[in-house]
C-alpha cells in the first residue's frame, strides 16, 4: 500500500540569462519545501535558465551533467527530496531541449525532453521521441511540458506505462491567473479522468523582463478528475497538496470508473 505525499508546487519568476539568481531561488523553495515535509517539489518549465522561444535561449542552456544539474542533485540528497525542476538544455550535437529533470534523494537523476514542441519553439528546441516515467516513494510519475498536455496519447501512453502522477510544468505567458486556470481546465482534469490519474500542473509568474509576463497558477487534479486543491497569484510562493494513494484504488477498483482496462488494443495502437 502507498503512503501519502505531500507535495509542494512552486510559482517561480524567473529571469532569461540571471541563472544564478534562479538557480539559487530555486534551491531556497526546495529547502524550504523540505522543512515544510514536502517528499517532491515541483517547479515551472525551463525555471532555471528562464523561458524564451527565441535564438537568445541557446546562450544560456546547460548540459546534463553540468552546473545547474549538479547543484539540484546535491540539494536532493541533502534535503532528501525530489526536486523536479526545467532549464534549456544543450547536448553534444548542439541541439537545445525544453528539459525537466528529476533529481532524486538517491543521486539518481530522470531527465525529460519535451516532445510537443509549440510553434514558436521550433525553430530553436528539437523534439524528443522518448516517452519513459519514472518512480518515487513508489510512486510512478510521468512529466510534461505546457504544450504537451494538449495532446492525449502521450497522457494516455503515460498511464499505460504505470503512471500513477503527471507533473505538468508550464511557462505558459499572457492573461489573467483565472483565465489561465480557466483555460487548463478545459483538458487536464480530462487527462486525469480519463486515466486516472493524478495531475499536478503549476506556471511561472510574473514579469520575466523580456517581454512575456505569467499567471500564476498551481493545481493539483485528482484520478476522479476533480480538483483537489488550487492556488492562483501574481507573488511567487510555494503550495501545499498531500496526495492519498487511496484515491488511486477508489478510482481503480471501480469496473465503471477506470476506463484503461477497457480501451480497444486491438482497434489503437496503445
Amino acid at each position: 500500500m502507498k503512503s501519502p505525499v505531500r507535495l509542494a508546487l512552486v510559482l517561480q519568476n524567473s529571469i532569461p540569462g540571471n541563472t544564478d539568481r534562479n538557480l539559487e531561488d530555486c534551491l531556497d523553495f526546495a529547502h524550504k519545501a523540505a522543512a515544510s515535509h514536502a517528499s517532491i517539489v515541483i517547479f515551472p518549465e525551463m525555471n532555471i535558465t528562464g523561458y524564451l522561444s527565441g535564438e537568445k535561449i541557446k546562450a544560456f542552456a546547460d548540459t546534463i551533467p553540468g552546473r545547474i544539474s549538479s547543484a539540484l542533485s546535491s540539494s536532493a540528497v541533502k534535503k532528501s527530496i525530489t526536486i523536479l525542476a526545467g532549464m534549456a538544455e544543450k547536448n553534444d550535437h548542439g541541439d537545445i531541449f525544453a528539459s525537466h529533470v528529476a533529481f532524486l534523494p538517491d543521486g539518481s537523476v530522470f531527465v525529460y525532453r519535451k516532445i510537443h514542441t509549440a510553434p514558436p519553439e521550433k525553430a530553436v528546441f528539437t523534439k524528443a521521441n522518448k516517452v519513459e516515467i519514472c518512480e518515487a516513494l513508489d510512486f510512478k510519475f510521468g512529466i510534461q511540458l505546457c504544450y504537451d498536455a494538449h495532446f492525449p496519447d502521450l497522457s494516455k501512453s503515460m498511464a499505460v506505462k504505470g503512471a500513477d502522477i503527471i507533473f505538468i510544468p508550464h511557462a505558459s505567458p499572457r492573461g489573467t491567473p483565472q483565465e489561465k486556470f480557466d483555460s487548463w481546465m478545459r483538458h487536464l482534469t480530462a487527462r486525469a479522468f480519463d486515466n486516472g490519474i493524478f495531475i499536478a500542473a503549476c506556471n511561472q509568474v510574473g514579469d520575466n523582463r523580456k517581454g512575456l509576463s505569467f499567471p500564476g497558477v498551481a493545481v493539483v487534479i485528482g484520478p476522479d478528475g476533480n480538483i483537489l486543491k488550487k492556488h492562483l497569484s501574481m507573488s511567487e510562493g510555494l503550495f501545499f497538496v498531500d496526495i492519498e494513494p487511496i484515491m488511486l484504488d477508489r478510482v481503480r477498483n471501480h469496473k465503471m470508473r477506470y476506463f484503461l482496462p477497457n480501451r480497444r488494443k486491438d482497434l489503437f495502437n496503445i
